[in-house]
Formats: C-alpha cells, sequence, structure tokens
C-alpha cells in the first residue's frame, strides 16, 4: 500500500480576506500567551507578504520578523501599525456578558 503523503497545515494559505484574517486575529487574542497572537500575526503577514506588509506599516522587513518573532514584546504603536497595513483593527467587548 502506497503511503498518503500530506502537505504540512500553513494557516497563511487560508488567510486571503480581512473577514478571514479578522476572525483568525480574534481567535489568537483569546489565548492568554502573547506568543500565539504573535504567531498569528505572522500567518497574515506571510499570507499578505513580508516585503509588502513591511512596506505598507512603514517597517523595515527585518524589523518586522523581530517584532513578530516568538517572545519579542513589540511596541503597541508597531502592532496598530501592523494591524492597519493588513486592515484589521482591535476592539474590546465586555468579558462577562
Amino acid at each position: 500500500m502506497a503511503k498518503s503523503k500530506y502537505s504540512p497545515f500553513d494557516a497563511a494559505d487560508y488567510l486571503d480576506d480581512e473577514e478571514t484574517i479578522a476572525e483568525y486575529l480574534t481567535a489568537a487574542l483569546e489565548d492568554a500567551n502573547p506568543d500565539v497572537f504573535l504567531t498569528a500575526v505572522r500567518d497574515v503577514a506571510r499570507a499578505r507578504g513580508m516585503t509588502q506588509l513591511a512596506k505598507d506599516a512603514g517597517l523595515g522587513r527585518e524589523s518586522l520578523y523581530k517584532a513578530l518573532t516568538p517572545g519579542a514584546k513589540p511596541r503597541y504603536d508597531t502592532v496598530l501599525k501592523l494591524l492597519h497595513a493588513l486592515g484589521v483593527k482591535l476592539s474590546a467587548l465586555p468579558a462577562h456578558s
């Protein structure tokens, strides 16, 4: 019997519109681990193209990679620039509905 070959899952392959991106980032924000959110933003950045996102956000490409490395502590204004360049925004909801 022949073995089936599967490609590894890559979320970036499915992040092709603002609504999907917003839902993905919202789900990542629900995790207490900040690296989950940074990984999600990195997935979105790869889907959009790191070079183009860096340009749209007014950041250097290396700075973008550095800001999205697990364990990084990017500045709030850097995160806002990235989200703006991605066409999404953060919003707050009451914790208890």
